[in-house]
């Protein structure tokens, strides 16, 4: 059996990032409490890691300003969003705003925000952080989860630039 060897182009920023958002992602807000305020940041590198013990993972860029006062408390909640909730994505994303205003939130028992409406929530404490570039690799041992009566509707999913959902995606098939 013979195989052909592509040549492809070096691998720059731009060309690494176009080709990666044909990978379809959920996009979740990760959230924490600092004793002060409620804080968060939208972020869609978000996977299980393990089922025993219940791990989860993210990634976040070190020029996060956000992520190391989640840090300091040691713990986190990741909020899974639900297809109508792009302006909240949008909205943790932006710097320099007050990303709660309008947000409705209720308190896990650790005291992390869960955002009303999303999909599903983990509630974590910091497990691992590892070094990835220009990205930390953050575990989370899960401590709370949402109910299974808080489970309904539909994902909010980022492909190719763009927020999309499974229905849009479904009808175009």
């Amino acid at each position: 059996m013979s195989h052909t060897v592509l040549a492809t182009p070096a691998v720059d920023a731009r060309r690494f990032r176009d080709a990666l958002g044909h990978y379809a992602s959920g996009i979740t807000i990760v959230t924490g409490h600092d004793g002060a305020e409620p804080i968060g940041f939208t972020c869609q590198s978000f996977y299980s890691v393990s089922v025993e013990p219940p791990l989860v993972s993210f990634s976040v860029m070190k020029t996060s300003t956000t992520y190391p006062r989640i840090r300091e408390t040691g713990r986190f909640a990741v909020n899974v969003l639900s297809c109508d909730q792009a302006h909240v994505s949008g909205q943790f994303a932006r710097k320099g705003t007050d990303k709660w205003a309008g947000v409705d939130w209720t308190a896990t028992e650790s005291g992390n925000p869960v955002i009303a409406q999303t999909l599903l929530w983990v509630d974590c404490e910091v497990w691992a952080e590892y070094d990835a570039g220009d990205h930390w690799i953050v575990v989370g041992r899960v401590r709370e989860l949402s109910p299974e009566g808080w489970h309904s509707g539909e994902p909010l999913l980022f492909f190719k630039g763009r927020y999309r959902q499974l229905s849009a995606i479904e009808d175009a098939a």
